[in-house]
């Protein structure tokens, strides 16, 4: 059974509907913050804009450059999040924080490099660079031949805002 909250006039003031009353209020991150909160974690949720102007969201993995603030991700030639973002390069990344109560939202345009067609170019290098020391191929060759045959590409969200909240409370 789900416990029920408390009626909208409950005189305990915990809640009304959904929405928490009581307590401190959300704390903005600062701007360092909200760039280590990117570069700890590697999931987020890429949101695009449809034709429709609906939002498209999908769970990305991704890497943070705080000093040219980008995000990049590695996605295939045949994804929709990429036709979104050549009719629309406007986009958003939302990323949650240790506890469910921060996030991270960086909004920016995002390009989306050419295919890695020849093992060892530009974008394939790219790629690679995008992995993690300790995720790194043990054969390279083969890894980047992989990324031609996956026909993958790199999508950069240039960074041009970032926002998000902590709330400070225990439990």
């Amino acid at each position: 059974m789900i416990p029920s909250l408390p009626p909208r006039n409950d005189p305990r003031g915990t809640a009304v509907g959904h929405v928490m009353s009581q307590g401190p209020a959300p704390r903005p991150l600062t701007d360092d913050a909200l760039s280590e909160l990117l570069g700890r974690q590697q999931f987020g949720t890429l949101a695009t804009v449809k034709r429709s102007g609906h939002p498209h969201l999908t769970t990305m993995v991704y890497g943070w450059d705080p000093e040219a603030r980008i995000v990049r991700f590695s996605t295939t030639a045949d994804r929709v999040k990429l036709k979104h973002l050549r009719n629309n390069p406007h986009a958003a990344l939302h990323v949650q924080g240790g506890d469910p109560w921060s996030f991270a939202v960086a909004e920016g345009d995002a390009e989306v490099s050419d295919i890695t067609t020849t093992p060892g170019d530009e974008v394939g290098r790219e790629l690679l660079g995008m992995l993690p020391e300790a995720a790194k191929p043990e054969d390279e060759t083969a890894f980047l031949a992989q990324l031609v045959a996956e026909r993958r590409v790199v999508i950069r969200l240039k960074v041009d805002r970032l926002y998000g909240t902590a709330l400070d409370i225990e439990g």
